[in-house]
């Protein structure tokens, strides 16, 4: 059990075994309230405070809240911070409705996808096989020879040259990322990447003390000229970059500025860890890093984001056969292996077109759910992928994002403030807004239109002068 230091105005700490982060934080919070621990209107520290204390990233934290207010314990209020609600009444959070998560980036579920049948009936046909209990055994940590088939035809689909044996199937993007991280570097290097980058990367630096120095950003990802101030000042050991639909700012690279990066990193020889889980999203693939610079691109491509999380697959394209090995020695003392049921289910797809019909059919209900926040955002800045789940608003000037996230945490819409993603100080006051958990279009409409009245009313926004 972590906790927060006895100073802080409220005991955070995280429950229960094996749950989520965030949940075991909501939980504690409803516990000490349940408990009279914490009164009606008292203040709860800060979001950041508390993720600081419980070696969390601030995500976890948002998502805690988030959770909190939809159970009906906490309420925030603008400029001054997050209080308790009255709880005398014990059935008081089941009254409240769900808020509308906007939060969380998920792929969006198409209706013609049935995974509650899908899952099922896939799961019962990898078992009926001829060698289908062997997928309840152990296997090696590099993946069974099946399953590192099946990620080489997938990879392919998008990265000209796959060799089978520089192929690694590891248990999700984050594990992938945190495993090729230890495998690469020593406490205190440097990582470049974006000023706007994936938590996930945040809490591996945290974890494993790294420095990540960020890179300046606009419309098409990372400025290959900042990148090369940033190798001047101190070359970083790696390089992290989403080169498709990047993750939060929505930005697709063109081919000629991967280009240009890659002869920066070959010049001061710096690695790039080329994370693509929206690529399969694109209606065309651009050439990707592992293309143009395999001798030193590590490329991660989970399922998480073209599929469903579910599956908790992910494959790992290394620059030589000896690094599989290298790798697979690394996952096997963090995890031991991928999920070996849910591999050879994500391989039995691949092989059979199951995956491709999938993945279509998100990018088909994606590409409808942009169209509609287009009509709905088009007047502000924004910044999105045709086919991607979520996309990039920027705020007026004046506005703050943490104002707009609470505003609409109270009109019951969950979004993400650019300040979750920044590395260093924020530069820009954005809002990140995922599209994937909306039940339909007709809810995501709906939770659009409040998010665009509320922008529409800056005074709404405004923090209490006193």
């Amino acid at each position: 059990m972590h906790t927060i230091s006895a100073r802080a105005m409220w005991n955070a700490r995280i429950v229960g075994d094996g749950r989520l982060k965030y949940v075991g934080l909501a939980d504690a919070l409803e516990e000490d309230i349940r408990a009279g621990r914490l009164a009606s209107g008292e203040r709860l520290p800060p979001q950041r405070s508390i993720a600081e204390a419980l070696g969390v990233d601030l995500t976890t934290v948002t998502r805690a809240f988030n959770e909190a207010h939809r159970r009906g314990l906490i309420e925030a209020q603008i400029g001054r911070g997050t209080f308790v609600r009255d709880h005398a009444g014990p059935r008081a959070s089941k009254a409240r409705p769900a808020a509308l998560d906007l939060g969380m980036n998920i792929p969006c579920q198409p209706q013609i996808i049935d995974f509650q049948r899908l899952i099922p009936k896939g799961v019962a046909e990898v078992l009926a096989s001829s060698k289908g209990l062997m997928n309840l055994h152990y296997q090696d940590s590099a993946g069974a020879e099946p399953d590192r088939q099946a990620g080489t035809r997938w990879l392919r689909q998008r990265i000209e040259t796959v060799d089978f044996d520089r192929v690694v199937v590891a248990a999700g993007a984050q594990s992938a990322l945190y495993a090729v991280c230890e495998l690469l570097l020593s406490r205190g290097e440097a990582i470049a990447a974006g000023e706007f980058t994936y938590p996930g990367l945040k809490a591996v630096a945290a974890q494993m003390r790294l420095v990540v120095d960020p890179i300046a950003m606009d419309d098409e990802g990372l400025i290959p000229e900042d990148f090369e101030r940033s190798c001047r000042v101190r070359p970083p050991k790696l390089l992290y970059v989403i080169p498709n639909i990047d993750n939060p700012t929505a930005a697709t690279m063109p081919e000629a500025r991967r280009v240009a990066i890659v002869d920066i990193a070959r010049r001061y020889g710096v690695t790039i860890v080329e994370d693509d889980p929206y690529g399969p999203l694109l209606d065309a693939p651009l050439r990707s890093f592992a293309d143009l610079m395999p001798e030193a691109t590590w490329h991660i491509a989970t399922l998480s984001k073209c599929a469903t999380p579910a599956l908790r697959v992910a494959y790992v394209l290394v620059p030589k056969a000896v690094d599989a090995l290298k790798l697979a020695s690394v996952t096997r003392a963090m995890m031991l292996m991928a999920p070996p049921l849910m591999s050879a289910l994500a391989s039995s797809w691949i092989m059979d077109g199951t995956m491709a019909e999938v993945t279509a059919a998100i990018r088909q209900e994606a590409r409808a759910r942009q169209t509609l926040a287009s009509s709905r955002l088009g007047a502000f800045g924004r910044s999105a992928g045709t086919a991607g789940h979520h996309l990039w608003l920027r705020l007026p000037g004046g506005q703050r994002a943490d104002d707009l996230v609470e505003a609409a945490l109270r009109a019951g819409l969950l979004i993400v403030a650019s300040s979750a993603f920044a590395v260093g100080t924020c530069p820009t006051e954005a809002v990140r807004i995922s599209l994937g958990v909306a039940s339909d279009r007709a809810e995501l409409e709906d939770g659009l239109n409040q998010l665009a009245a509320l922008v529409m009313q800056p005074a709404a926004l405004a923090r209490a002068i006193v």
